[in-house]
């Protein structure tokens, strides 16, 4: 499979470029390959993240007894931050 390749071009603050010229050293890798794996790290990391939702489960709306906002109840709040 021929796959056309994409250039990107960053610029990098100093603490970067020595972070990338760091891990270059340490593992070997090419600039290319480590900005690669960070990339494929952070995307990864992305599809991981959950809504509050979704971390529910089953159990979202299913509780219908106790006060609907406890939030605005002002004797819900009472003593509170005091």
């Amino acid at each position: 499979m021929n796959r056309v390749k994409a250039y990107v071009h960053a610029r990098l603050a100093e603490e970067d470029r020595l972070a990338l010229d760091e891990l270059r050293l340490s593992t070997g890798l090419t600039e290319s390959e480590i900005v690669r794996r960070g990339l494929q790290l952070l995307a990864a990391e992305e599809r991981r993240r959950r809504s509050a939702l979704d971390l529910a489960g089953r159990s979202a709306g299913r509780f219908t007894k106790g006060p609907s906002d406890l939030s605005t109840g002002r004797k819900h709040l009472e003593g509170f931050g005091e």
